[in-house]
């Protein structure tokens, strides 16, 4: 009900806004957050002001602003500012939650937060802390991916939820709980887009897909080219799947991973507000490439598919 009378207030007063203003209540909230990146701080003023205008027609009142730019939250009244700034103290450890997502706000970068609970060494508590790892975007799934093979090993040997595990796969969880909290050292930066970019001219999305006998993935990155001839390449999003308990063939494997890319494709232009120009797929597999180079016979119905 949230979302669908959001979006009439919009529809109803689109007349009276720019566009900008009635697509990022259209596209950009989710629930009641609203995320929007702007190139400009004018334009990121201008913009709080019709959307709190705008939206106050349909009876709601937009508060908790947060910005890295001190000139937009001074631009706010106090009383509509998040807690962490209404001081203005944009403080080097300031960090916001975004969706559940860490935002280290004066760095503008993404972060992690790890906090290890004490949990015993059973498939129960393994996946308490492995479901712990919030990273929506993949920006650690190879690190998440070796917990959750080992869940999956211990489920294929018919290990009980509070059953202590055997020393070989103790050592195993060992050494990934100790290399957990080292997550805390790892950033990456927010925006895909430099400010002093000159205009863009090229925007392609590459794809890059593999695969192994125990699981397979896909990792999106964005690549832009300016006038000026520089080039800027940004991590988008990353994938990781666990092989499935019925083994596959290595070739199905690296096949279904060449899948996942092409998902990740349809979801980043559906969700990017750029023109992406062009698209690449990247595999290692000579068999996926055979595979969609065979116009001439009938596949078995798992690769046909």
């Amino acid at each position: 009900m949230l979302a669908f009378a959001l979006q009439k207030t919009a529809t109803d007063n689109r007349a009276e806004f720019s566009p900008e203003a009635i697509n990022t209540v259209k596209r950009d909230f989710y629930v009641d957050d609203c995320l929007k990146s702007v190139g400009s701080e004018h334009g990121v003023i201008s913009l709080v002001k019709e959307l709190t205008s705008l939206l106050s027609k349909g009876g709601f009142r937009l508060t908790k602003w947060l910005s890295n730019s001190r000139k937009v939250i001074e631009s706010i009244p106090e009383s509509e500012r998040a807690k962490s700034v209404k001081d203005l103290d944009f403080d080097q450890t300031l960090i916001e939650r975004p969706l559940g997502v860490k935002w280290h706000v004066a760095s503008d970068t993404f972060r992690f937060s790890i906090v290890v609970k004490d949990r015993p060494p059973t498939r129960r508590g393994i996946l308490s802390i492995v479901s712990s790892v919030y990273d929506p975007l993949g920006f650690v799934a190879p690190f998440v991916l070796q917990a959750k093979i080992l869940l999956q090993d211990l489920c294929r040997k018919n290990f009980g939820w509070d059953d202590q595990i055997p020393e070989k796969e103790l050592m195993r969880w060992t050494s990934w709980l100790e290399e957990l909290p080292k997550l805390e050292q790892f950033s990456l930066e927010r925006c895909l887009k430099q400010s002093d970019c000159a205009g863009i001219v090229s925007c392609q999305l590459h794809h890059f897909s593999d695969a192994s006998e125990v699981a397979y993935g896909a990792v999106s990155y964005l690549r832009l080219v300016d006038s000026q001839g520089n080039i800027r390449c940004s991590f988008l999003m990353g994938k990781s799947r666990l092989a499935p308990l019925k083994p596959l063939t290595i070739p199905r494997m690296e096949l279904s991973a060449a899948v996942l890319s092409t998902r990740l494709d349809a979801m980043m232009r559906q969700e990017l507000d750029i023109a992406i120009h062009n698209s690449f797929f990247w595999t290692d597999s000579t068999c996926v490439l055979r595979y969609l180079a065979n116009d001439d016979r009938r596949h078995k119905i798992f690769v046909a598919n």
